[in-house]
């Protein structure tokens, strides 16, 4: 199943009925683009689901052991500083920028760019949109981010000011300065 693109530019949704909206279907995955085009995501299959499980099982214990940020998964919106709305498969913030936001901010799409970002291409995914997503993520803000293609077994990392970096069939990938002990196992991934 491929993603849906819907053009209501003409209808511009506000921040809290592109919410509602998403509250009020919660079986389907919004994504919004800067300029207002809604994107419906497909569920992902079998063997996609537990691939992300176990990245945002790995991410999760690292943030819960080393205690300076909040990881997410891919159910978390996010509204970037261009307008954008994004879920990304697994996701990173600090403290201090969590703290940063009211409740209501926490509890709604959190209204900023996650510092660190991993996308697992699933197989109905274009690799071209994907990457325009990944450069959207470093132009908003995040520090760091992977995009795993497992079909062709490379990993494509973003940093800010850097060219993409791709690594062929990496077992480990470091969370560098950004998550400075985190060390995704990509064995349980390919």
């Amino acid at each position: 199943m491929t993603a849906f693109t819907i053009n209501c530019q003409s209808i511009q949704l506000t921040d809290e009925q592109f919410y509602q909206l998403s509250q009020d279907n919660r079986d389907l995955k919004f994504e919004r683009t800067a300029t207002g085009k809604l994107i419906i995501m497909p569920p992902t299959g079998g063997e996609t689901g537990n691939r992300n499980g176990r990245i945002t099982q790995q991410l999760f214990n690292w943030a819960d052991n080393n205690g300076t940020g909040i990881a997410f998964d891919s159910s978390t919106g996010f509204k970037l500083p261009n307008g954008a709305n994004r879920s990304p498969d697994a996701s990173w913030i600090s403290l201090e920028r969590w703290n940063n936001l009211s409740v209501q901010q926490q509890k709604q799409f959190i209204p900023l760019c996650p510092e660190f970002v991993i996308e697992l291409r699933s197989p109905s995914d274009n690799l071209a949109v994907i990457r325009q997503k990944m450069e959207e993520y470093r132009e908003n803000g995040t520090r760091l981010s992977w995009l795993i293609n497992r079909q062709s077994r490379q990993i494509e990392i973003y940093r800010q000011t850097q060219e993409v970096e791709i690594l062929d069939s990496p077992m480990s990938l470091s969370g560098e300065d950004v998550l400075p002990g985190f060390e995704l196992n990509l064995e349980p991934i390919w």
